[in-house]
């Protein structure tokens, strides 16, 4: 029960204003055989009392025996025969002499242990009632305090009532009050609102309570706030120490007493006292400054030490609350109150709870004065036709569009982004004129809109489609609940809840004050039409922080009704927040859109002492709302309220700080309060007090969305980079970059510019709501879940398209997710921006603002060289990239690696042209455009909502992609054999066909000999010579004239021991090791984008490499040649290299892919740390091209390497070639070779040893200070090697 001098609002305040001006003080009856018994006291004994906020904790003395001695107890509320109103009326016949107390910004300390609830006792203090004096400002921590005071008994009032204007001192406070006057205390709310930190909810206890002597000059209230015990409580619903005691000092809150005269001359005095030993201090300080120097050493290496061991047991305490708050709790409901009926014979069908007659009238009464609020100022309102733009014949023009041209030509849809098609200027000009704007720098939210234009521009045959317009495939209409029961029967429940809970645990949050408790608010309750299983958890990013939302299945509250909770919905989503586009319904069918998908209850909880939590009922909520929304400054009251003292008023204000009001009808409706102001400029007329609300500009009509800005700022990054890579800077070149960037700050220094922006209301026709920013921000979490648990629910019916159902949804995701999608709002990302910075947290902290793009960033020399230096993982973790390209790197590896096998077997006299011919034709991405439009994945995929993918073009393109991203995700998860399954049934639709493709026969040698054929090795020389190899590498073929024909070069005919040359098995092998080399790099290599990725892989997977491997492994002793004289020949770099991939098709043929992944293992893949070391993933003509490029000259075409051939010598089978390049009319290097290709690459290379490029020492350095050791170890093993080859 709440006993708030306020009527209809938490926490109390004075004079609050409502209709009912100057109530009589009600008459409070108290019964005197209610008074309590003995207490239960933390500390020992029985004498406990909690401490008075004014003065430090003691014990009070045993009390005596006597007959008349009353149990020492705290101070409570007065018990009630019968339960008054609720909240009770509030006084207004104070004296207006008394001061009013204000918000101290310290806290109230209480002990650790909580006692449980107490029983109530009388809340008046006689007047014979002392309290010792204020204790001067420099007490020493260890002050013994005075003897406390005697009560008097006296206050029991056996047949009589009480007067609450005269039973209710004021608090006596010694922080702010003590030694400020009003002016220094509104400079002092001033400077704490430049700091940007509200006086946290503890500022409203220390408002009433006052703070600690100790804990002056220091923000303690900030610290414990942010500390993790502080989080773990409210986390577990657990209302703190400070907010439970809060009800015990209620009493002393009534002015008149004489306390408080006495402590304001203490307050004169004390602040002369604070003066004169400050200047002590000072003096002492001056005299003690040598022998203070070592004490301060001590003291920070003490507190070095405290800090540390206080870091790991927060952390300890954090990770401890952690999983606190994600273990699900036994909760309970509080009272039905006649609201709610669990009798089994008013149940209809599967509910367990009905509302009665009562709970209705309550609807009834919440939709008259809160649910068409809104509806009935608009009406009220003339009707605007704005003026007609660009945009919005565009908007027509595509809306009568049944689709867009698909041609490959590219014409556009109307969703181009050129600025000669949409005036968005023009646009932003409209919305601002719109008249019912609440402020020109607020901006506000209209359904299908955004900041710059119409949310959706895509075509009438688009708009059918499609995630990016919330169309789920999949799903199906809801049948609706039956709105006057809870219909437990058919809902799942789950709480919602976020981590970490930075920026959604507010020093102010909503609090609901009911039956003698607090009950704060910690989030929602999901009501979900299907369990949500094989749903993984929700990640989103906000305010630079990856955040996780999470749903836990618990024990569902019964004390509601589905028309409850869409009553609540409706205020909160559409009249406060206007989120318009969210539509949690779905498809319509016949007209009807069924019931929502999801249903939203608010958890305003209590912790219980066994360990449970109370839930409030829903009517109490909806109750609380009611109080809760008068008038913030009543017109009868605002003529008195201009009269009040300013500690009174400050009171006032610091209770509306944080608190969301709502002006209906203006756009937008709702804002947070974040200062309120009664100067009054005009002294002959009255004017509302000023509602100040510190918003944030939207990007549009900042200096970022500001084109002359954006183009100043490209300009001025792209001269900052020329300069850091030029070897020799001139000083004209540091004056263009020190004037871009001047203006560059004036330009954010202009008002119309910034984004923090500063906007004063006048509190003129708002109403509260009883709402605060905490409400608002877990609110705006609630569409990013919907639509993650909505999205993933129609993933399961993409599982049934495909035939595989995936284990891992996140893969599946992955896969569908393009590029192009970032930030995920699960709806219109300007009506969430907007609802966030009008009803949010006013000042959010942020996160590392690299987040964003710590792991997406793949653009620039700088970061290629930074990812292309790291090496690989021996124990990879997931990758951060959260797109589909790496995944598409890796299913184009795959589709590439199936269609080479089944085309090698199913056409076995093909040669290796035309079956790279067939190949092209199945892998190409206008083919694997139609797979997926097999599949609907343009229905899946998720993308911007912009013109990037408007083209049809485009849009094939992306889905081809994403095809292959779903095939790497198959390989991934279920193996080679399920992608080849899932790619043969999507190639053709006939089943005869499909067995033939997914049936092919064995290769023909296979045929000739089924078992083995080791044993024609007798009877041939050649097959004798390769069992040489075979025991040099340690593999024994079943069928060994496979190696055969994987040594058969060309020149060599046809014969009937191998059937042929090894082209064809150079084709497969090719294939095999890019499958087998990209999905070791995608493994081991999280980190790299799909080109680094295609680097290391072309570092690999060359004629260099290969020719090397095999080489080393004497390859060209057993190739098999025309040479009759049977001598060993010098074999070419590319003859070597496909001698190589032949080897490896074979191995692959005969064994296995198994054998073929221990093979690279052992030969290739150690190989990566020499390359990566050495900067050699990068051929030498690439790499002298961009060191070219970095010496670009600003505002000129770019000079790149230009190659000529010198010399040509030599007959026509062995050529030798000269090339030389020249850079900006200079010849930097030259080179030969066998081939002009390998000319450039000498020419290239002698240039990036001779030429001083500034980029080629940048990466020297930055690998020599990132791997100093591996680089030594490196090149002792290769003095060693060659030392043993000259020994040799």
């Amino acid at each position: 029960m709440s006993f708030n001098a306020g009527h209809g609002c938490p926490r109390g305040r004075p004079a609050a204003p409502v209709p009912m001006y100057r109530p009589a003080p009600p008459r409070y009856h108290y019964d005197p055989s209610a008074a309590p018994g003995p207490i239960y006291n933390p500390q020992g004994g029985s004498n406990y009392m909690p401490p008075h906020p004014d003065f430090m904790p003691f014990h009070f003395p045993a009390p005596s025996q006597g007959s008349n001695a009353l149990p020492q107890c705290p101070v409570r509320p007065p018990v009630f025969p019968e339960p008054p109103p609720f909240p009770p009326p509030a006084p207004h016949n104070l004296d207006s002499s008394a001061p009013v107390p204000v918000q101290s910004s310290y806290p109230y300390m209480m002990p650790t242990v909580t006692p449980p609830p107490l029983p109530p006792v009388p809340p008046s203090v006689p007047p014979s009632m002392s309290y010792p004096p204020s204790y001067p400002m420099s007490y020493p921590p260890q002050l013994q305090l005075p003897p406390p005071p005697s009560f008097n008994p006296a206050y029991v009032q056996p047949g009589g009532s009480f007067k609450p204007e005269r039973s209710r001192p004021p608090l006596q406070y010694k922080s702010d009050t003590c030694s400020r006057s009003p002016e220094r205390l509104r400079h002092y709310d001033d400077h704490r609102h430049r700091g940007h930190s509200y006086g946290g909810y503890g500022g409203r206890h220390n408002r009433e309570f006052g703070g600690d002597k100790r804990d002056r000059g220091c923000s303690s209230e900030r610290r414990r706030s942010d500390s993790p015990r502080y989080k773990a409580d409210y986390d577990r619903g657990r209302v703190p120490s400070r907010h439970r005691s809060r009800e015990r000092y209620r009493h002393r809150d009534e002015p008149g007493s004489p306390t408080s005269d006495r402590h304001r001359k203490h307050i004169r005095n004390r602040s002369g006292s604070r003066e004169r030993k400050r200047r002590r201090v000072d003096e002492e300080k001056e005299r003690r400054t040598d022998s203070a120097s070592s004490s301060r050493e001590r003291s920070v290496n003490y507190s070095r030490t405290r800090d540390v061991e206080e870091t790991s047991t927060d952390r300890h305490e954090e990770e401890k609350g952690e999983e606190e708050l994600l273990k699900p709790a036994w909760i309970r409901c509080t009272h039905a109150e006649n609201y709610y009926s669990n009798d089994p014979m008013d149940q209809v069908g599967d509910s367990t709870v009905v509302g009665t007659s009562k709970l209705r009238n309550l609807y009834e009464r919440f939709e008259e004065e809160l649910g068409w609020r809104q509806e009935r100022a608009k009406s009220c309102r003339p009707t605007w036709d704005p003026p007609k733009t660009k945009l919005d014949q565009d908007q027509d023009e595509s809306s009568s569009e049944s689709e867009c041209d698909s041609d490959g030509g590219g014409s556009s849809c109307s969703s181009s982004s050129d600025s000669e098609v949409f005036d968005v200027i023009a646009e932003i000009k409209r919305k601002k004129a719109h008249p019912d704007r609440l402020h020109e720098e607020l901006w506000y939210n209209d359904p299908g809109q955004m900041n710059d234009g119409p949310l959706c521009k895509c075509s009438a045959k688009a708009r059918r489609t499609g995630i990016r317009h919330s169309i789920y495939p999949g799903e199906q209409p809801v049948k609706s609940c039956r709105p006057m029961s809870n219909n437990a029967g058919k809902l799942f429940h789950y709480r919602i809840t976020v981590s970490p809970p930075t920026n959604f645990l507010t020093d102010r949050p909503t609090v609901i004050e009911y039956d003698d408790h607090e009950y704060l608010f910690e989030g929602f309750s999901c009501f979900s039409h299907t369990p949500l299983t094989n749903i993984p958890l929700c990640r989103v990013i906000r305010f630079n922080i990856d955040y996780t939302i999470h749903f836990i299945e618990e024990m569902a509250p019964e004390n509601y009704c589905v028309k409850g909770l869409e009553l609540f919905s409706s205020y909160l989503f559409k009249d406060i927040l206007e989120l318009y586009d969210w539509n949690l319904t779905g498809p319509d069918e016949n007209g009807q859109s069924g019931c929502q998908r999801f249903h939203f209850m608010p958890r305003f909880v209590r912790f219980l002492p066994d360990g449970g939590k109370e839930v409030l009922s829903m009517h109490q909520v909806l109750l609380y709302l009611l109080r809760s929304s008068p008038a913030l400054v009543p017109e009868e009251e605002i003529a008195n309220m201009l009269q009040w003292e300013e500690l009174e008023w400050q009171k006032y204000a610091e209770e509306c700080k944080g608190m969301i009001v709502t002006n209906p009808g203006l756009k937008p409706s709702s804002v947070r309060i974040d200062q309120l102001d009664r100067e009054q400029f005009n002294s002959s007329v009255i004017t509302f007090p000023i509602i100040v609300h510190f918003g944030i500009r939207p990007a549009q009509l900042s200096y970022a969305g500001d084109p002359q800005y954006q183009k100043l700022w490209k300009s001025y990054v792209k001269l900052r980079h020329l300069l850091a890579n030029s070897p020799k800077v001139k000083q004209i070149d540091k004056q263009k970059l020190t004037q871009r960037e001047e203006a560059l700050q004036k330009i954010r220094q202009k008002n119309t510019m910034r984004r923090e922006v500063t906007v004063e209301l006048s509190s003129q026709g708002f109403w509260k709501t009883g709402i605060r920013s905490d409400v608002c921000q877990h609110a705006m979490m609630l569409p990013v879940l919907t639509h993650h648990i909505r999205y993933h629910q129609c993933l399961m019916h993409l599982d049934k398209l495909i035939g595989y159902m995936f284990k891992e949804r996140c893969l599946l995701q992955l896969a569908m997710t393009h590029p192009s999608h970032h930030l995920n709002f699960g709806m219109n990302p300007d009506h969430a921006r907007n609802s966030l910075s009008n009803c949010g947290i006013r000042q959010p902290k942020y996160g590392d603002r690299k987040v964003h793009h710590m792991y997406m960033r793949k653009k620039g020399i700088n970061t290629l060289i930074n990812i292309m230096s790291r090496l690989g993982q021996d124990d990879p973790s997931p990758s951060r990239i959260n797109h589909n390209e790496r995944l598409e790197f890796l299913g184009d590896a795959v589709v590439e690696f199936l269609t080479s096998v089944h085309l090698y077997y199913l056409f076995p006299n093909l040669e290796e042209g035309g079956l790279a011919t067939y190949r092209t034709a199945i892998v190409q991405n206008q083919h694997l455009a139609m797979l997926a439009k097999k599949l609907e994945l343009d229905r899946f995929m998720l993308y911007a909502h912009g013109p990037d993918l408007c083209r049809e073009s485009d849009l094939r393109h992306a889905m081809a992609n994403c095809f292959e991203a779903l095939i790497g995700a198959v390989y991934l998860e279920g193996g080679l054999e399920e992608a080849k399954q899932l790619f043969g049934r999507l190639l053709f639709n006939s089943e005869d066909l499909r067995d033939v493709w997914l049936n092919y026969p064995p290769h023909p040698l296979q045929v000739q000999e089924s078992l083995t054929d080791r044993q024609l090795i007798e009877s041939s020389p050649v097959l004798q010579k390769l069992t040489n190899f075979e025991d040099a590498i340690g593999v024994l073929f079943t069928h060994v004239r496979l190696l055969a024909r994987a040594f058969t070069l060309r020149t060599v005919g046809f014969n009937h021991l191998t059937l042929g040359h090894n082209q064809r098995m150079e084709f497969l092998g090719d294939s095999i090791m890019q499958l087998v080399a990209t999905e070791y790099l995608f493994i081991h290599f999280p980190d790299h984008h799909e080109g680094h990725l295609t680097l290391l892989r072309s570092s690999l997977v060359n004629n260099r490499t290969q020719a090397k491997v095999a080489e080393e492994l004497g390859m060209q002793e057993f190739a098999i040649t025309n040479d009759k004289t049977k001598q060993p020949v010098a074999l070419r770099t590319k003859t070597l290299a496909d001698l190589l991939e032949s080897f490896i098709a074979a191995l692959y043929i005969d064994k296995d892919l198994e054998f073929v992944h221990t093979f690279m293992n052992v030969c290739f893949f150690p190989r990566l740390k020499e390359f990566i070391l050495n900067q050699d993933w990068n051929d030498p003509k690439s790499q002298l091209q961009q060191c070219c490029l970095t010496l670009r000259t600003e505002g000129k075409e770019p000079d790149i390497p230009l190659y000529k051939t010198l010399q040509t010598v030599g007959p026509s089978h062995a050529r030798t070639y000269t090339v030389a390049v020249y850079f900006k009319g200079e010849r930097i290097g030259c080179g030969k070779g066998p081939s002009i290709q390998q000319a450039e690459m000498g020419a290239a290379m002698d240039a990036l040893e001779k030429y001083n490029f500034p980029q080629m020492a940048h990466q020297k350095r930055f690998i020599e200070r990132k791997y100093r050791q591996e680089l030594k170890e490196m090149r002792r093993e290769r003095e060693r090697q060659e030392r043993d080859s000259d020994e040799g």
